[in-house]
């Protein structure tokens, strides 16, 4: 008697993965860089499963300041996903991708350390994988991760504040006043500006001015962006506590772990880092080294660019084996998978660039600010698709 032949299992799969690079340039700049020539990489992961007759597309992009990514993504990580058993890459019921072996597939074959642009590679493609697995499982990427990782209930309700105050040519202080102002207008009680750029006393009066508009119950944080030499964090830390910020920001070089914990000898208030760390090392080096107080500063990991949600799970791991919660974690990038991880693990809140970036940054169509917190509306993914400049590009990349 001669057996039917034996039936495969039939599991889902990835059809395709795309890149495309696209340029989010602007005449602006901090103390550091300016964003002229300023790119990203925007990312789609298609999948063979249909959900309300649409196949199943999960997006990514990385955060502004890094640029795109498309070269490595196109010789190293793609390659390696496609090239992969498909059944590899699932989770054990066969249904849905597993982003932890999605990821460990892209890193195979590549050594530890050195973190600067390949973290922002697999980062990209990270959210587009984990914005497909919870479109897969029908939900908002913020109840999943709250179902998985959290207590199981997300606060949709989060945290953001408005990043802006760019050095600009010709820009004065009533220009940088009224740059403020239209933000207070949209719901923000929480507002940065860049400083760094100018020298102290320069800066000091950019400060004031804007300090004297602001209402009541209002704050204001500055962002060096990584700028200063110890004496100038110093003598700015000097300068700085007069005021009361919300936070001083990466004073100096993002790895000069010493210049941090010196710093703290020079300023009390609350100060803010890690946008630039982009692995968990990286991060808990900070931590031990760094001299940050849980109490009152703040980490601004971005998961965009330091391999995706995948490592930020362990970086949230390690803070929490520091004494460190979640909620001291503000991440950077204005970008919406930062709002889910905030919503769905409790993360202190999350960047926003009303005007800036466009249109990668902000939040779904009709979600307003009110006191400086947004709700997040329940879609499926990551939310792209209620954002309808985004997902319009989005969906010319996929389909």
């Amino acid at each position: 008697m001669i057996s039917a032949p034996r039936e495969l299992p039939s599991f889902m799969k990835i059809l395709e993965v795309r890149e495309k690079t696209v340029p989010i340039a602007s005449p602006i700049r901090n103390a550091y860089i300016d964003f002229s020539k300023m790119t990203l990489s925007l990312v789609a992961v298609v999948t063979d499963v249909v959900r309300h007759g649409r196949r199943v597309v999960g997006y990514g992009f990385n955060s502004n300041g890094r640029y795109g990514q498309g070269q490595l993504m196109r010789e190293r990580f793609i390659p390696r996903l496609m090239e992969a058993e498909p059944g590899s890459l699932l989770d054990d019921g066969g249904a849905n991708l597993d982003a932890h072996k999605v990821w460990a597939c892209m890193f195979r074959n590549e050594k530890p350390g050195g973190h600067g642009e390949r973290s922002v590679a697999i980062g990209t493609i990270d959210m587009a994988v984990w914005d497909a697995i919870a479109k897969i499982e029908d939900k908002p990427l913020y109840q999943l991760l709250a179902e998985r990782y959290g207590n199981g209930t997300p606060d949709r309700r989060v945290f953001v504040y408005a990043a802006g105050g760019y050095y600009y040519p010709g820009k004065d202080d009533t220009q940088l006043k009224d740059e403020m102002r239209k933000y207070l207008d949209r719901g923000y009680t929480v507002v940065k500006m860049k400083i760094g750029g100018a020298s102290l006393p320069e800066d000091q009066r950019r400060i004031e001015s804007v300090l004297s508009m602001l209402p009541a119950g209002c704050r204001l944080a500055v962002d060096a962006n990584g700028r200063f030499d110890l004496d100038t964090a110093i003598a700015y830390a000097k300068a700085l506590s007069r005021y009361d910020l919300f936070w001083y920001e990466e004073a100096g070089d993002p790895l000069d772990y010493e210049l941090q914990a010196t710093l703290r000898n020079y300023y009390a208030n609350p100060m803010a880092t890690g946008e630039n760390l982009f692995s968990m090392q990286d991060a808990r080096n900070l931590v031990r080294y760094g001299g940050m107080r849980p109490d009152r500063d703040w980490l601004q990991f971005d998961c965009a660019l330091s391999y995706g949600l995948v490592e930020y799970l362990r970086t949230l791991d390690m803070l929490r084996q520091h004494g460190w919660s979640p909620a001291r974690c503000i991440p950077h990038g204005g970008h919406q998978m930062s709002l889910a991880i905030a919503a769905g693990l409790g993360l202190g809140g999350n960047e926003s660039y009303p005007d800036l970036f466009q249109p990668y940054g902000g939040f779904p169509d009709g979600v307003r600010v009110e006191g400086s917190h947004v709700v997040l509306p329940e879609l499926p993914g990551i939310g792209f698709e209620g954002k309808a400049d985004l997902i319009r590009e989005m969906r010319a990349l996929a389909e």
